[in-house]
């Protein structure tokens, strides 16, 4: 019931379909963008869910979200305040449609899932303005500007309470075409300000984040929102059909290879600004925090990257002696990518999925994934894993090669730099005075020290390979031979 509700509910997304193009507002327009609006519902929810009105120069499209729960087990899922949104649709000579809505929301309920506590929760929004302007050749918004006067939603269960308030947000997409024909390119920004989110519980310490701003950005190119939206409404037509017959599982493979690759690339960021988090133990933030995700690359050996950044840390606890302070970073940033995934062989063994045994096409779409890793191989690169402070700076970037099998079939290159290397022995030096176990510590960074080399702006370098056969060797040295 959960994946239908949501999959009916990307309809509120996909919005208008293809429609004739008569600028004539009457009855008959508005039944047939009902009809078309309702073939990507499921059966039990595409009653009494969208309803479409002739309202002037513009139809009224009307989304009753309690239509979807009409079914649901009320001792499992109650909620309370779902009122309907209004969407306007202005049809313009063009083909184009301008789409305007001015909606809110304020549902409190409660739902339990099997072997989970009793969950209560609200959900808030002020007013949710949008304006856009969609294009039926593409199932999508062509541009859009949405804003928010504010958010509020709390999660409530015997152990754990979270809630997360925001001020105003405001979000922009457009859209552009993709390289490839019937493709296409969206992207997206906005901002959230004063984010607040809270945490306490029975096993929690109470927890406050809190942010000046939230920004984000996001684009995603090579789309083909119509070879998916053909796919949406195919699974939603036979989501109650046990297993497929010969010809709609033929029909459901051309859908996937029309529709391959789902996108070219993608990349988004969220940074939060100005962050502090406060708690019993202490309280701390940064000046920002990143958080980054990408994917990149032809099919055949695409890349998925993702990371995270935080500037000017602070950090203020009593649990913390004095003397450590120092070596709590500054600035950190660690960046990881996953190399090399073979998508094209993915989809190459899905078209070979027979999908009219439940069984069979399991084990052979489990076969499909394997095909993920070129030469059953697995690649973990580190582009750069950095960390900051007044007493060390050093950076270490490689990767890592190996077999999914094996816990001993793997290689690693890695190069490591540190800036002011003799101020980090210095500063461990002066911390063993205190703690004579960090003598060991320091003793170690002056052997790592000795097999260093010395790059022209100054940094310490160490060059590391480990081998398969179990070599080691730093900038050339060898450390240790082969197993």
């Amino acid at each position: 019931m959960q994946l239908k509700t949501l999959t009916a509910t990307a309809v509120v997304l996909l919005g208008l379909v293809s429609t004739s193009q008569a600028v004539e507002i009457n009855q008959k327009g508005a039944k047939e963008i009902e009809a078309n609006l309702s073939k990507l519902l499921p059966k039990d929810a595409a009653k009494g869910f969208v309803t479409v009105n002739p309202a002037g120069t513009r139809y009224e499209i009307i989304y009753d979200f309690a239509a979807l729960l009409k079914k649901a087990d009320p001792k499992n899922f109650s909620v309370k305040g779902l009122n309907p949104w209004s969407i306007f649709a202005t049809p313009e000579e063009s083909g184009l449609w301008t789409i305007e809505g001015n909606n809110s929301l304020d549902v409190t309920g409660s739902f339990k899932a099997p072997g989970q506590p009793n969950t209560e929760f609200t959900y808030v929004i002020d007013s949710l303005i949008s304006n856009g302007v969609f294009d039926p050749a593409i199932s999508y918004l062509k541009s859009g500007d949405f804003s928010s006067k504010a958010l509020r939603f709390s999660s409530k269960t015997e152990k754990e309470e979270v809630s997360v308030e925001t001020g105003s947000s405001t979000y922009k997409m457009t859209s552009s075409d993709g390289e490839m024909q019937g493709r296409t390119n969206f992207a997206g920004s906005g901002t959230m300000n004063g984010f607040v989110e809270k945490i306490s519980g029975k096993d929690v310490p109470p927890v406050e984040i809190r942010a000046d701003t939230v920004d984000f950005a996001a684009a995603v190119n090579g789309v083909s929102v119509n070879d998916f939206r053909e796919i949406l409404a195919f699974v939603l037509e036979h989501a109650d059909e046990k297993k497929l017959k010969r010809a709609e599982s033929e029909k459901l493979k051309e859908l996937l290879r029309k529709s391959f690759p789902l996108m070219s690339s993608l990349n988004e960021t969220v940074t939060l600004n100005k962050v502090n988090v406060s708690s019993v133990a202490g309280s701390g933030g940064a000046d920002s925090v990143d958080y980054t995700i990408g994917m990149s690359g032809p099919s055949d050996a695409m890349r998925f990257d993702v990371g995270m950044a935080a500037k000017q840390i602070s950090f203020n606890s009593a649990l913390l002696p004095e003397m450590y302070a120092p070596f709590v970073p500054e600035e950190v940033d660690m960046q990881f990518a996953f190399p090399e995934l073979n998508i094209a062989a993915v989809g190459d063994e899905l078209m070979k999925v027979d999908f009219t045994d439940d069984k069979k096409s399991k084990a052979e779409s489990d076969k499909a994934f394997e095909k993920l890793l070129t030469n059953g191989e697995f690649v973990v690169a580190f582009p750069k894993i950095s960390a900051r402070s007044s007493v060390y700076d050093a950076e270490i970037s490689g990767e890592v090669r190996g077999i999914p099998e094996s816990t001993t079939a793997y290689s690693l290159n890695a190069s490591i730099v540190a800036r002011d290397f003799d101020k980090t022995i210095a500063a461990i030096q002066e911390l063993a005075k205190s703690n004579p176990d960090l003598n060991q510590v320091s003793f170690g960074l002056m052997m790592v020290k000795g097999f260093g080399k010395t790059d022209p702006d100054g940094r310490q370098r160490w060059d590391v390979n480990v081998a398969r056969d179990g070599s080691i060797t730093v900038n050339g040295q060898v450390i240790k031979g082969a197993n």
